[in-house]
């Protein structure tokens, strides 16, 4: 019985799992465009250069290697993070800001239930994922994932983009970027991210007449637009994609981005 009980909840969860929309928290839509505050980002970087390594199409985390000393290193930072009021910074600077914290708030999150396969068995009995959960405050203000992601990210700078730097722990989610985001870089790394996901089978698979893409296409379809917006956002990085057309199928791999 216990074990049908949990079958059945495991199967209420996939099926229905549904991307929450882009709906602004107008708090947060705020910057210092005159500011001279530079955000230090250097000991995340310390962490992705020791413990993220490229292998095939993905970028894989050493989770199972990670020190005890490390772990204290990543709190740390996002400790530091949430003592800055990102309202203090430039537009620029608060982009690698939320980007950046999701992704130490997300690896720190599967550091904390390690070992686990996914992503998915994070959170309460009846999530999906721990993206509900209050993870960070910042401004006295409680933060889950979701907020990030859905709340600031998205709607604030409506960039689809986004979607390929903000990781979620999986293989079919796009890669963990190598570098942290800097006020400097991002426009670079976003570029870099979209164009190794379109390029890669969990991004866009092409067998015959047969195409799947990504789930992230069809869950967040309002923020690529219509199905021929999408197409010339996959030609724009892919550019044998510009003859797409039919029906796709979509999918997603919730299996962790270890490397073992």
């Amino acid at each position: 019985m216990k074990a049908l009980l949990l079958l059945t909840l495991s199967l209420f969860s996939l099926s229905t799992f549904a991307a929450p929309k882009s709906e602004l928290w107008q708090y947060w839509n705020t910057s210092n465009e005159g500011t001279v505050i530079k955000v230090n980002h250097q000991k995340w970087q310390a962490i992705l250069d020791k413990y993220l390594v490229s292998e095939g199409e993905n970028t894989l985390f050493r989770y199972r290697s990670v020190s005890s000393s490390d772990k204290q290193n990543l709190k740390d930072y996002i400790r530091e993070l949430s003592s800055i009021n990102p309202l203090k910074l430039s537009k620029a600077q608060q982009y690698a800001y939320w980007v950046n914290l999701y992704n130490s708030l997300t690896v720190d999150l599967i550091l904390d239930a390690y070992p686990v396969q996914s992503i998915t068995k994070l959170g309460g009995l009846f999530s999906f994922g721990p993206w509900e959960e209050e993870v960070v405050v910042i401004n006295n203000k409680k933060l889950t994932l979701n907020d990030i992601e859905h709340r600031i990210l998205r709607p604030i700078w409506q960039d689809p983009r986004t979607h390929y730097a903000v990781n979620c722990a999986s293989l079919g989610c796009p890669n963990l970027q190598t570098q942290a985001f800097t006020a400097t870089n991002s426009e670079q790394l976003l570029e870099q991210a979209a164009k190794s996901f379109i390029n890669s089978d969990k991004g866009v698979k092409v067998t015959g007449k047969q195409v799947r893409l990504s789930s992230i296409y069809e869950w967040f379809a309002t923020d690529f637009g219509s199905q021929s917006d999408l197409i010339n956002h996959l030609a724009r990085y892919r550019p044998e994609l510009s003859s797409l057309k039919g029906d796709f199928e979509y999918d997603y791999d919730w299996t962790l981005n270890e490397k073992r």
